[in-house]
């Protein structure tokens, strides 16, 4: 058996190639979190699913997981956002952005949550397990007006949102079949047509510069 690849899941820019321009941004997250904890969701939030915000900021680890006809297998490794204990007695998986709610990078956050329930309903020994997880989503907190005060105070007022994102299990591990195909290889893929940092790492490759 092929040995477990590991799939790290530290940060969506860093992780996903997303680049959202500055740390203010992951203030303003934190700041909705600490805002959101222990509290009932529809108190804040009226479209929240029912139940109690837990809390988060937890590391989440895998068993070893398969993906296709591959030998070899993967486990998850990250740290998730926000937990909520609905009242049905299952548990949701969110997380807090500042974001346009239409934004593009939206789809890439779905990948991210269905890995880590994924990882909390297979949880390797010792690790930190939830199950089971029937939600996942993301309230999106988008900025709409400033506000500044004389005596130098001064905020941001905009709308909420959440976004419901389906659990697509079947969906994540054809995803990981593709990344096991890449990581199986011997050598690296070749670069893509039109790819012009490819192209520059191709020649790089054959020159050795």
């Amino acid at each position: 058996m092929g040995f477990p690849q590991g799939i790290a899941l530290p940060g969506l820019p860093l992780r996903l190639g997303v680049h959202r321009g500055h740390e203010i941004f992951t203030a303003i997250d934190l700041q909705m979190k600490e805002f959101f904890a222990g509290q009932r969701t529809r108190d804040l939030l009226a479209s929240l699913p029912a139940g109690r915000v837990e809390g988060g900021d937890k590391w989440v680890e895998s068993v070893p997981l398969s993906a296709g006809s591959h030998q070899s297998q993967f486990f998850i490794r990250g740290k998730l956002d926000t937990v909520l204990k609905l009242d049905d007695g299952s548990y949701a998986v969110i997380d807090f952005k500042t974001s346009e709610t239409k934004s593009e990078h939206l789809p890439l956050y779905a990948r991210q949550l269905n890995a880590y329930a994924l990882s909390l309903e297979n949880a390797a020994p010792g690790k930190f397990v939830l199950k089971p997880v029937t939600r996942l989503g993301l309230v999106v907190y988008e900025p709409e007006i400033f506000k500044a005060e004389p005596q130098g105070g001064a905020s941001l007022e905009g709308s909420m949102t959440w976004i419901e994102i389906s659990r697509q299990d079947e969906e994540f591990l054809q995803f990981m079949d593709e990344v096991l195909d890449v990581l199986d290889q011997t050598a690296p893929p070749v670069g893509s047509p039109g790819c012009e940092w490819c192209a520059y790492r191709d020649a790089s490759r054959r020159t050795g510069l």
